[in-house]
């Protein structure tokens, strides 16, 4: 697993307004790539392609979900994006177009992207709609892409690979918790107690720890 950054800076900076019109290699749900330059949508936040989230009670890789929702919204075609500025990683910002569908809008119209209100409230009403339809990941439970990476990255440098918290309740029922899960950040663990980590779902079951309800 990677390491993530504790926050993904999406400050914009001033640049002159500019187009870029190509065809769109896939980076992840929310960003391509045009001629070689990394164009992050602007405005919403789409599951990181590692992260997982959860529907009709089962585990499934929400991320690569969303990515290929992306992909399959571009079909190949060429994708036209306006320059709103540039990120911190010196990427630009950009709301993209497939002949008259908006991507960014349309992710998140779909379910599959959220609206990254830090720093825009452009997305807001289709989320709403998104939310209320409970399509994409509105289906199920999940973590909000900005909390996920910031869960993962704290327990990554301490634990590695191993983010799945073994905890023992105060009626000494062993239950483990998953990053995407509610009650998974409020949960601390102290080995001194039992609990441990685990790094995969099959090694906390094999141990006698049961999954939690939510």
């Amino acid at each position: 697993m990677k390491a993530f950054l504790l926050l993904l800076p999406l400050f914009v900076t001033p640049v002159q307004a500019a187009e870029l019109t190509g065809k769109a290699d896939i980076v992840d749900a929310d960003t391509i790539k045009i001629a070689g330059i990394p164009v992050r949508l602007y405005g919403i936040d789409a599951p990181e392609t590692d992260q997982t989230c959860e529907r009709g009670g089962k585990t499934y890789h929400c991320g690569k979900r969303a990515t290929s929702a992306l992909a399959d919204l571009i079909g190949g075609r060429q994708v036209r994006c306006e320059v709103m500025g540039r990120d911190d990683f010196k990427r630009a910002l950009g709301i993209c177009y497939v002949a008259d569908i908006e991507l960014n809008a349309e992710m998140v119209s779909k379910g599959w992207a959220l609206a990254f209100v830090k720093y825009s409230d452009r997305y807001i009403e289709q989320q709403s709609t998104a939310e209320k339809a409970k399509v994409g990941l509105w289906a199920g439970s999940f973590a909000k892409p900005w909390e996920w990476r910031l869960g993962i990255s704290q327990e990554a440098q301490v634990q590695g690979d191993c983010v799945i918290k073994g905890n023992i309740s105060s009626g000494g029922e062993r239950i483990y918790h998953l990053p995407f899960q509610h009650f998974y950040s409020r949960t601390k663990i102290d080995e001194s107690k039992g609990e441990r980590w685990f790094c995969t779902e099959d090694q906390a079951a094999n141990a006698g720890w049961r999954r939690a309800l939510r």
